[in-house]
């Protein structure tokens, strides 16, 4: 909970940047809330990259089934084995290799990673291709609204 302030922060640099790249719409209406963000770390599910010292991203990893990846369009996952998955992840302005250094951590702990985002995140689309994530469909958040997602399973090829 020491860490709330600075969390905050990061996402909110990280949303600025979003809307900088021409997402305008992702992480609106308040979205993420120091209340998720509380909650994320009440669960042991809220983490943060350092670098000297001082906090430069942060994010949420949950192992498990994730209620809004059960139903999947447009596609399929490349399996149905026990995941990990990356939500609400954000980088202080400058910082630079964040999700190369989460996807360490992450494969540290699964073999199996999903992650989405929205149609309009340039930058985390490029990011997942280049990290050899593969496009799985559209899944829809609590809103309602639809999200890219996408699945990386070391040493494993796709399978559609």
């Amino acid at each position: 909970m020491e860490d709330l302030e600075a969390v905050m922060r990061i996402l909110k640099e990280g949303k600025e940047k979003m809307r900088e790249s021409g997402n305008l719409s992702q992480w609106s209406g308040g979205y993420p809330s120091s209340a998720i963000i509380e909650e994320d770390i009440r669960r042991g599910q809220s983490f943060v990259v350092e670098e000297d010292g001082r906090i430069v991203a942060a994010f949420a990893f949950i192992m498990g089934e994730d209620p809004t990846y059960k139903r999947i369009e447009d596609g399929k996952w490349l399996n149905d084995e026990p995941y990990g998955t990356i939500h609400r992840i954000a980088s202080a302005k400058g910082a630079r290799g964040i999700m190369r250094k989460v996807l360490e951590w992450a494969f540290a702990k699964t073999e199996n990673v999903r992650i989405d985002t929205h149609a309009d995140n340039a930058l985390m689309l490029h990011i997942l291709v280049r990290e050899g994530f593969a496009y799985c469909g559209i899944i829809y958040v609590s809103d309602g609204t639809p999200r890219k997602a996408y699945q990386k399973c070391n040493g494993q090829r796709r399978v559609f």
